[in-house]
């Protein structure tokens, strides 16, 4: 089924107050898992006049305390179970690494809250399964922080495929490579608690918004390889984020996958730590049979006028991180408060999963994998 496009600046609501100067609707929220990721999402989400921050919730207790410092809240907890039962939050944010994912998302939708899980969804299209059967039993919200179908660049492709300047797309090629950025800090290299490396890491965030453009169309089969060269030796050469712990990596460095569609279309991919490539690339382009496109720069590739043309936008807005991560947290708060459709719903989000593990359970048997 193919997604209708939704215009990042609709994101935006204008919150009206009412005339004593109170909000008519606040979501109460809590964050589980205040690193790097958790404090971008307090960031936007404190902007927000319609959410009130409950809660934060982290095993490490300097996370905790940057929490109150910086941001100001005080009901923090080291445990999320205790944090759900004191708390009762009719939202959470999860911000952890991707192993504790599935069962926090589990935990609170039985508690009753609604729940936005970070990418990937989980480790696995099982605890995905797990996840959408708790929210569909409970009767609640879960979504996936996919935020890149939320940038311009995404936008303008979907709104142009929805008005059939593509035809159907056939090939997408979906690249996410570092030439040499194996990640210097949290537990990237782990696969105990990551799932694996740059294919479920950097990976999943092309092929999320390069799967939205195509339509969504049903993953059938992959077939891929991974290959381990350099993670896991110390680096002896410059890079912008050197001295990684090699003793715990135990991921790929390179990862490199096709997968196949229910519609007969076939998807690449390929996604790296480390690569011998001239410079890093995150990109995806694409061929239809009216037209293609590619991501960055944003371009429609077509015929015109008796003319082979291709298309430039004259004006985007800006895609910057924080703008992305906020856009995505605002459908999120639209959805619980509001009841708007969601963008990144769990049922993206096991689509995209299960094309990684297809990969992976590809790279381990040696031939192609049903999905």
């Amino acid at each position: 089924m193919v997604d209708s496009s939704v215009s990042t600046e609709s994101l935006g609501r204008n919150i009206q107050a009412s005339p004593d100067g109170k909000i008519p609707k606040k979501l109460r929220l809590a964050i589980i898992g205040c690193g790097g990721i958790g404090e971008l999402h307090i960031q936007a989400l404190k902007a927000m006049p319609d959410v009130e921050l409950v809660a934060g919730v982290d095993t490490k207790p300097q996370c905790l305390q940057a929490m109150k410092q910086n941001f100001g809240l005080t009901d923090l907890y080291e445990d999320f179970q205790t944090m759900l039962a004191r708390v009762k939050p009719a939202a959470v944010s999860i911000c952890t690494p991707n192993a504790l994912h599935a069962p926090i998302a589990v935990a609170a939708l039985q508690a009753g809250a609604d729940v936005m899980t970070e990418k990937p969804m989980a480790m696995n299209p099982r605890e995905c399964r797990q996840m959408l059967e708790a929210a569909k039993t409970a009767g609640r919200k879960l979504a996936v922080g996919f935020q890149y179908r939320h940038h311009p660049n995404t936008q303008m492709l979907t709104r142009a495929r929805d008005n059939g300047q593509f035809g159907d797309v056939m090939f997408v090629k979906c690249q996410a490579l570092r030439r040499r950025g194996i990640p210097n800090w949290g537990v990237f290299g782990q696969k105990e608690l990551q799932g694996g490396g740059p294919m479920i890491d950097l990976g999943v965030h092309v092929m999320e918004m390069a799967h939205y453009v195509m339509g969504s169309p049903k993953p059938v089969s992959a077939s891929g390889n991974i290959w381990t060269y350099l993670g896991h030796k110390p680096g002896n050469v410059a890079s912008m984020w050197p001295n990684w712990d090699h003793t715990t990596y135990n991921v790929e460095d390179l990862a490199i996958g096709q997968i196949r569609f229910e519609n007969g279309a076939v998807m690449q991919v390929e996604a790296s730590f480390a690569a011998h490539i001239p410079a890093d690339i995150w990109n995806f382009s694409f061929m239809g049979t009216r037209g293609g496109g590619c991501w960055d720069p944003p371009t429609i590739h077509t015929d015109s006028a008796g003319t082979m043309v291709n298309i430039t936008p004259a004006f985007l807005p800006s895609g910057d991180f924080a703008r992305l991560i906020s856009a995505k947290l605002r459908n999120f708060v639209d959805a619980c408060l509001y009841n708007a459709p969601l963008m990144a719903p769990g049922e993206a989000g096991l689509a995209v999963q299960a094309m990684i593990d297809g990969v992976y359970r590809s790279a381990a048997c040696g031939h192609d994998v049903g999905i």
